[in-house]
């Protein structure tokens, strides 16, 4: 008995009328479709399903769609859907093969494709299938089908991907033989122009330039993101307010980024997540130290590869850093769930960064580390370059932040500060850190003395 077909995995998702059009966007799925690929590859919550149905709903070409889950994990179950979509554009295609797929004994993966493939090939139509949610296929064997049917894709069959990760297809072989058209979250992001319309007329609010602007500067664009700060400004009298206050700690973006992202992840992903997000930016040899592992720069390609809200910030790679949103809900997450963990990863950052030179940045973690005595000793090292580089005030900063008496028992320390202030124009404080100093060292006189 053949397998039930559950039709709506087969359904194509109406576009929506009052959808922000993106006709940049249709324009370069339309010229990509001389290829044999499309691949829409973006974090969750990018309109990736949203802007596939748009496309699809103005082309001429006929449509098959299949949304994949966990249970088309299964070669035979995978392979049963993909006839049905084909079916759904044409009943004859793959006539027979789905009796063929249940039996006791089917045939090889590889002769039954030929056999898809032909029965496709004799079909003069032009049509493209779409794979939507193909993130959710681990199955090494559906992806050695899916490279099989690229290499032989008849010349009028066009296949696209809606995935949350880069599948392990055969991307840079295709990218070489210019039959592959990428879609990417910098692609898909809103921009400026498109965050308005989103704003003000389809979620019917009354935004000025300024406040879309800053809203889609704090979400980089990201559709959610944008449509939660939307839903949770209907009704509010101060907007301005609730946009400089909006982060990733908001509850409707943790809730969403928690369920959708982070408890989707292995635990070590989740883990190296957690424990890296109190850094700005990351490389591997920082997350090594930050994490207490040695798997950092593979953990990062990872990611990248997943789509997991990291950016790149350089072409070779070697640096990165999480999307703003997400970032902030990490670390609201860490500190949490790991309430004593945060100061220990802020003071191993700090550490890497004063052995590689960064002080400045070392300084900074070391602050939010809490260690006041080598945010102390760090501040006194970092004194004259930035007194040549007239950073008085940043010092001046620093010092402030220190706890006071760590100031007075440290002569140099008072010094620096003194010097700052002295800069900074407040010469009656500068006087009573000098006089510190003094105190501190005919202190330190007298028991020399006394030793002696």
């Amino acid at each position: 008995m053949s397998t039930p077909i559950l039709t709506t995995k087969l359904y194509i998702p109406p576009s929506q009328p009052n959808l922000v059009q993106r006709p940049r966007l249709v324009e370069r799925l339309n010229a990509g479709l001389h290829g044999s690929l499309t691949l829409i590859s973006a974090p969750a919550g990018f309109g990736k399903t949203t802007l596939v149905s748009a496309w699809i709903a103005g082309s001429q070409r006929r449509v098959a769609w299949l949304s994949l889950d966990e249970s088309d994990n299964d070669p035979s179950q995978f392979l049963t859907y993909l006839v049905a979509a084909l079916q759904s554009i044409d009943p004859g295609l793959g006539a027979g093969m789905r009796n063929i797929l249940q039996s006791p004994q089917p045939l090889p993966t590889e002769r039954l494709l030929t056999a898809l493939i032909n029965a496709v090939a004799a079909s003069p139509a032009e049509f493209i299938l779409v794979l939507d949610d193909y993130h959710r296929i681990e199955a090494q064997p559906i992806h050695d089908a899916l490279t099989f049917l690229l290499d032989h894709l008849p010349p009028h069959m066009h296949l696209a991907i809606a995935t949350r990760s880069d599948p392990p297809l055969p991307l840079a072989r295709l990218r070489a033989r210019r039959k592959l058209t990428e879609l990417r979250a910098a692609d898909l992001r809103f921009t400026p122009a498109e965050a308005a319309t989103f704003l003000n007329h389809v979620m019917g609010l009354d935004l000025s330039a300024g406040d879309v602007a800053a809203l889609e500067r704090r979400t980089e664009g990201w559709i959610v993101g944008l449509q939660m700060a939307a839903l949770s400004m209907h009704g509010r009298a101060d907007t301005a307010s609730f946009i400089r206050a909006f982060t990733g700690s908001h509850r409707f973006i943790i809730d969403y980024l928690v369920e959708e992202v982070l408890q989707r992840q292995p635990e070590r992903v989740r883990e190296f997540l957690l424990q890296t997000s109190i850094l700005d930016r990351l490389s591997g040899s920082l997350c090594d130290t930050v994490t207490g592992t040695g798997d950092g720069g593979t953990m990062l390609e990872a990611l990248e590869r997943s789509n997991l809200f990291v950016i790149p910030l350089d072409d070779q790679r070697q640096w990165y850093r999480y999307h703003h949103l997400f970032a902030d809900m990490l670390r609201a997450r860490l500190v949490k769930e790991q309430p004593d963990q945060a100061a220990l990863r802020h003071q191993r950052a700090s550490a890497w960064y004063e052995q590689h030179g960064f002080t400045n940045e070392a300084i900074r973690h070391a602050f939010a580390g809490e260690d006041w005595e080598h945010a102390a000793r760090l501040v006194e090292l970092a004194w004259p370059a930035m007194r040549q580089r007239r950073q008085e005030a940043t010092v001046l900063g620093w010092v402030k932040a220190l706890p006071d008496a760590l100031i007075r028992a440290r002569p140099v320390l008072s010094v620096v500060c003194a010097w700052a202030l002295l800069d900074g124009g407040e010469l009656d404080a500068a006087e009573a850190r000098l006089q510190d100093a003094e105190r501190w060292l005919d202190a330190a006189s007298d028991q020399h003395e006394q030793a002696e």
